[in-house]
């Protein structure tokens, strides 16, 4: 494989900065304070906002800073747009961890989906027209003549582009991810690891909806356990 003839680490990272500082001017008039943005591997999350997770060293001590992580792993097959729009999603996490009132963990509520709807992007927890918009896990499309889309016309038209992603993995590796496909049950949040496709209930919650129930010969609900989809957060 060609090795690249200039150094990549400035060139990827000023590229995020650019973006972030372009649409914190754009779509959240400059109000958002400096991240530290990341690459990070995180299984089935293109990326995940985690409030003060760095804290400055030195004469700079007492600072701190959150966290913007991107995963190069979902950069194949997507747009510079639709990446960007990744990390916008995210920018609507600080937003609300400077300037709302923050839910639990990971969790995306009204507030955050309110100011999604004003920068352009529509959550859906299926990242389709339809979806529910709040819930643990949600993604999000792109609203046609949006704010977001607009201003990342105005972006891509200064020359934006992304330059690096993750680079192909093998067919071992592909059928080895394949076998540890992760599954959730919608009523305990138990967790459990098969094949793509594999049919599963909860024996959890069938064995606890038979124990009160009076009539031996009555009818229990069977819980489908839940592959996991590849979502946009996955911690804060």
């Amino acid at each position: 494989m060609k090795k690249p003839a200039a150094a990549i680490t400035p060139a990827q990272y000023r590229a995020f900065q650019t973006a972030y500082d372009f649409m914190n001017n754009a779509l959240f008039d400059g109000s958002l304070p400096h991240v530290l943005v990341t690459l990070q591997r995180h299984a089935n999350t293109r990326g995940y906002f985690a409030g003060n997770r760095f804290a400055a060293r030195g004469a700079a001590g007492g600072e701190s800073a959150h966290e913007l992580a991107m995963n190069p792993d979902y950069f194949t097959g997507r747009t510079d747009r639709e990446i960007i729009s990744t990390l916008v999603h995210e920018m609507a996490h600080v937003w609300q961890a400077t300037h709302g009132t923050p839910p639990r963990r990971a969790y995306h509520d009204r507030q955050w989906a309110a100011k999604m709807h004003e920068v352009g992007l529509h959550p859906s927890d299926t990242g389709a027209p339809g979806g529910k918009e709040i819930g643990q896990k949600v993604s999000h499309f792109i609203v046609d003549g949006g704010a977001f889309n607009r201003a990342y016309a105005r972006l891509e038209a200064r020359g934006f582009a992304l330059q690096w992603q993750s680079a192909p993995t093998s067919a071992a590796t592909k059928a080895k991810k394949a076998s540890k496909t992760k599954y959730t049950c919608p009523a305990c949040g138990a967790n459990a690891w098969a094949k793509p496709g594999a049919a599963l209930i909860c024996g959890a919650c069938y064995a606890a909806d038979a124990e009160d129930e009076d009539d031996e010969d009555a009818a229990h609900p069977v819980i489908v356990m839940q592959p996991e989809a590849a979502d946009e957060d996955d911690a804060a």
